[in-house]
């Protein structure tokens, strides 16, 4: 194997690779040796297939295999000659003709582009001091909460008397058909619908227009499909709704008793509200825990200052920025943000990006000099968790994350920045302050620097700024170098 150094600038390395054909017939050939005695092939006897008949039928096949478990060791171990701590995954970029390295008759050549870890000291998780916003429910919030679960649970009774018509927030019984330019459209018609007026559920002005509407009464409704709508063939279309209502009937809220708690499959209303109050608690602490994080990773931010892999910010800007045009498109970027050019919207997320990279390497870093690892039986759990958000299709879900080394980094990265931030705020001067309910829970405003005239303003304006103050500094924390995933690319 010859290798060379084509390029050492900055946090940047590329190096190039050269796999004589000879090495990879003798790895095909070792190959072959190892399956032919437990092939089946018909006319033959088993596990007596010439050699050079297996080559025939499977060498192809088998030459993949061998050229992917060659790039995975040879960049492994250009890696470790070189001392490179990789940064991210290498790129690998194949040269000269693959069919011809497939079919045995050339060199496998390639480049290994990688970032590498920059040098720097990561600060003493001891010398941190931090407040942590506490706040406690008080009874009127459970007397709230109970409340509103009560109207969660609430019936419905049919109105009576002459004079009677819907009014926001009742239900109406009707059956509908929708038309456009006179035809009914499918899965434009109901029998029986209960439709709650002003819930929402239905398209903009579908709800308004039955305000008022009379008991056994035929109203025609107007409406325009949203250019949004999932249906393709309805998007912005104008529709006609003939709708028949059947039945006015008036909202009748639970009430807050034993009898609510028993339906709710609560012994009783104490325990409700024990439990009301305990929901409220986790709600509050993990606000708090949130706090105490982007402070942590201010400070993180502020004590830091190294250069950064460039292959690193490029992806995580890129991410960044794929969102801010998705925004843009559906017309929901923040006023400031629209009013700015791209050229000012992308200075400003390069910085987002560029902490979010800084961050990641620095508890990357602390967290390699601590020994943090994620387990298998972690891993393992945040892959059930996951499964269990697709509720029918979570064991299908589960297997495909199993087999998928990318999904679960993505899933591992979250619980090792998570385990190497308790880490420091262990060690760290921890101090409990109490605050109010809107302190607690309002947005934390960006870092000085991230944003220009934008900095002052709630990060939750803008879904890339957001992405600074989110609850994770990067999503390549703990992210290693997989030659094996990066040969599969090439």
């Amino acid at each position: 194997m010859q290798i060379v150094e084509k390029s050492g600038e900055g946090l940047s390395r590329v190096f190039g690779v050269t796999i004589p054909a000879a090495d990879l017939s003798q790895k095909l050939e070792a190959r072959i040796a190892e399956i032919a005695p437990t092939l089946n092939v018909k006319g033959f006897r088993p596990g007596k297939v010439p050699a050079a008949h297996v080559k025939r039928l499977y060498g192809r096949a088998l030459m993949g295999e061998v050229v992917e478990q060659t790039l995975s060791e040879t960049t492994q171990k250009v890696l470790e000659d070189n001392k490179v701590r990789p940064a991210s995954e290498p790129d690998l970029k194949p040269e000269g003709d693959l069919n011809a390295v497939m079919d045995g008759k050339a060199d496998l050549a390639y480049e290994i582009a990688v970032d590498i870890m920059p040098e720097f000291e990561p600060v003493d998780a001891a010398s941190r001091s931090l407040k942590r916003p506490v706040y406690e429910p008080t009874d009127k919030e459970v007397d709230e909460a109970l409340g509103d679960l009560a109207k969660q649970n609430r019936t419905y009774e049919e109105k009576a008397g002459k004079a009677v018509k819907a009014e926001d927030g009742d239900m109406v019984v009707i059956d509908f058909v929708g038309k456009i330019d006179g035809v009914a459209f499918e899965g434009g018609s109901a029998t029986d619908a209960e439709l709650v007026l002003g819930s929402g559920q239905f398209i903009p002005g579908f709800e308004e227009q039955l305000v008022g509407a009379k008991p056994e009464s035929d109203v025609t409704v107007n409406v325009t499909f949203p250019e949004t709508y999932q249906a393709e063939n309805l998007k912005g279309k104008a529709a006609v709704f003939d709708v028949t209502v059947k039945q006015v009937k008036a909202p009748v809220d639970a009430a807050a008793d034993d009898a609510l708690a028993q339906r709710l499959g609560v012994e009783s209303l104490e325990k409700l509200r024990g439990l009301l109050k305990d929901n409220l608690q986790k709600e509050y602490a993990g606000a708090s825990r949130f706090k105490l994080k982007r402070a942590l990773l201010d400070q993180l931010d502020e004590k830091h200052s190294f250069p950064l892999p460039p292959k690193m910010v490029e992806a995580e800007f890129a991410a960044i920025w794929q969102q801010v045009e998705q925004d843009k498109a559906a017309g929901a970027l923040p006023p400031e943000d629209a009013a700015k050019s791209d050229e000012t919207l992308k200075d400003e997320y390069r910085k987002i990006a560029e902490r979010r990279v800084r961050l990641g390497l620095v508890l990357a870093e602390i967290g390699r000099a601590n020994n943090v690892t994620v387990s298998d039986q972690e891993l393992t759990e945040a892959m059930r968790q996951e499964a269990m958000r697709y509720g029918p299709q979570a064991q299908q879900v589960f297997d495909i994350l199993r087999q998928n080394t990318n999904a679960q980094a993505q899933l591992r990265a979250p619980i090792f920045e998570d385990k190497v931030v308790d880490l420091i705020v262990e060690k760290a001067k921890v101090k409990d302050e109490k605050v109010s309910k809107d302190e607690l829970m309002a947005d934390d405003d960006l870092p000085a620097g991230y944003g220009g005239e934008a900095e002052a303003k709630p990060a939750k304006k803008a879904a890339a700024k957001k992405a600074a103050a989110k609850d994770e500094a990067a999503p390549k924390a703990e992210k290693k170098a997989a030659p094996k995933k990066a040969a599969k690319k090439a």
